[in-house]
């Protein structure tokens, strides 16, 4: 993306705590952009505007509201490059990462909502067992909330941020996000690039923003979709909580890796590698501990060391420059070490890697952990980051028990040749989502509902329940004919109990007792 066009989406400095806020490249350390900056008392003025449009939005209908998600498909396509240099600019990730895991996602969710809204959100056709409603119609439909508020996480700006307003503005809702403080360049060229395709006015609306201005809306919203760190997705349930608003959650994960000793370690390996390290490792899907059968642990273990080794870190610029970029939030950086340090205090080595990079960016060398237990935070804490610790286990029932023994359950893994016994495995597994020799590729399967267990979220994204979250149902009876006698209408009379009690017997007195 030109300068010039990073410089028009913006212009100041304040971190969302006063009037703008400034953007920097965490890979350079250069200051990119300067945003302007919401305050709070302006949040419910801005979702005012984005009720008002709604009802005009919703009256498009499924087509209608198509056509122009079609256009937005269309636009991201044409604009990818452009794309994807803005998340660069102000993520520091790679060119590629960008571009697979952002991009191309958002080009497959805009068609994909497009089409499979209208299904997802059909009246649904009830059929009853009761006698009492014999003859009647019954129904459920589906009815937008109003205005959805989204609140996206520094690491994925286009997927995991602007990626949850597509099917809340498929479904007919008006959308506000507020971006994280560090990446909000990339929400405001979603903006311009939706207004360009046609979208009314104040049907999407971005807020930049600190914590306040999250806040702010979360009381003023009909929806809430949060991702981030289960700690702060508890303050905003706790928030939510105070209006009753409903709330989606993706939160933190720790995810396990299983490597049975007949798997196919070459593959494995390259997983574990790419899984782990894509993105720098700041994914709430990435692989954040490997468990390998004890066979095979020296094999794949040397396999991992060579191909971490092989990996080029440094500040992201053309295609295919860099596999690793910067870490984007500072703070994030000091956590990853302190995981790493903890670890090495209580006995694990990094052969490779285990220290801060060279600046001016903030980088952290790709790093390997072994000896690990779990006395170490690197296998029981969320580190975001390159890191990647592997355990020897002794056999596949150790492997799981220590992948459940966790608060968090959102993605997981196992491998081995042995596809059946691979599934077993992972139906005993303590997670949202399981793959069986692969990872992280479900999320690009729009069909599959992908959400966390125990502390890791609530609520699903993708499949039918990740639009109908954004929507309220209600149940309609319609009686077609007025029958001559309802039984179940007062006045009663003696002759109506015998029948009840009659038709009590036919129906439920053959079950078994006891």
């Amino acid at each position: 993306m030109a300068e010039t066009t990073i410089e028009s989406l913006a212009a100041g400095r304040t971190n969302g705590q006063g009037k703008t806020i400034e953007v920097q490249n965490p890979a350079t350390g250069e200051v990119i952009a300067s945003v302007p900056a919401l305050s709070p008392e302006q949040v419910a003025g801005v979702v005012d505007r984005a009720r008002a449009a709604q009802p005009g939005w919703e009256a498009l209908g499924f087509d209608g509201r198509a056509k122009i998600l079609r256009r937005a498909q269309k636009w991201v396509i044409d604009n990818a490059d452009r794309i994807s240099r803005t998340i660069v600019a102000e993520n520091g990730k790679a060119y590629e990462d960008a571009q697979l895991a952002e991009v191309s996602y958002a080009a497959g969710a805009f068609g994909f909502w497009a089409k499979k809204a209208p299904k997802y959100l059909a009246d649904e056709k009830i059929r009853s067992s009761s006698p009492f409603v014999l003859g009647r119609k019954l129904l459920v439909r589906y009815e937008p909330v109003g205005v959805v508020g989204v609140i996206g996480p520094w690491n994925y700006p286009l997927t995991n941020s602007f990626g949850d307003c597509i099917p809340a503005l498929a479904a007919g809702n008006s959308a506000v996000l507020k971006p994280a403080s560090l990446t909000p360049l990339t929400s405001l060229l979603m903006a311009e690039g939706l207004r360009e395709c046609g979208l009314p006015e104040d049907v999407f609306i971005v807020v930049p923003g600190g914590g306040s201005v999250g806040e702010a809306l979360i009381d003023a919203v009909d929806f809430v979709m949060f991702t981030g760190s289960t700690e702060v997705g508890k303050k905003v349930m706790e928030r939510a909580a105070r209006t009753l608003t409903p709330v989606g959650l993706e939160l933190g994960g720790k995810d396990p890796m299983i490597v049975l000793s007949d798997a196919d370690l070459e593959r494995a390996a390259n997983a574990a590698v790419h899984y782990s390290m894509q993105n720098g490792g700041q994914t709430c899907i990435s692989i954040e501990r490997v468990y390998v059968e004890e066979p095979v642990y020296a094999e794949f273990v040397g396999k991992v060391e060579e191909k971490l080794r092989a990996l080029r870190q440094g500040p992201p610029g053309d295609p295919g420059s860099v596999d690793i970029g910067a870490v984007t939030s500072p703070p994030q950086m000091d956590l990853i070490d302190s995981h790493v340090r903890d670890a090495v205090a209580k006995g694990a080595r990094a052969p490779v890697g285990g220290h801060k990079g060279q600046g001016p960016g903030d980088f952290y060398e790709p790093t390997l952990l072994l000896d690990v237990d779990h006395s170490m935070e690197c296998m029981t804490e969320e580190t975001f980051g390159p890191t990647l610790p592997v355990m020897k286990v002794a056999d596949a029932d150790e492997a799981l028990r220590l992948a459940n023994d966790s608060p968090y359950g959102l993605q997981a893994s196992v491998w081995t040749k042995d596809v059946a016994k691979g599934e077993r495995l992972a139906r005993r597994v303590e997670a949202g989502v399981c793959c069986v020799n692969d990872a992280q590729v479900n999320y690009v399967a729009f069909e599959l509902p992908m959400g966390g267990w125990k502390e890791s979220g609530m609520g699903v994204r993708h499949g039918a329940d990740g639009i109908r979250k954004y929507t309220k149902k209600q149940s309609i009876l319609v009686t077609r004919f007025a029958p001559k006698r309802d039984i179940h209408m007062l006045p009663y009379k003696a002759s109506t109990s015998k029948l009840i009690g009659r038709m009590l017997k036919l129906l439920y007195g053959r079950g078994k007792r006891d």
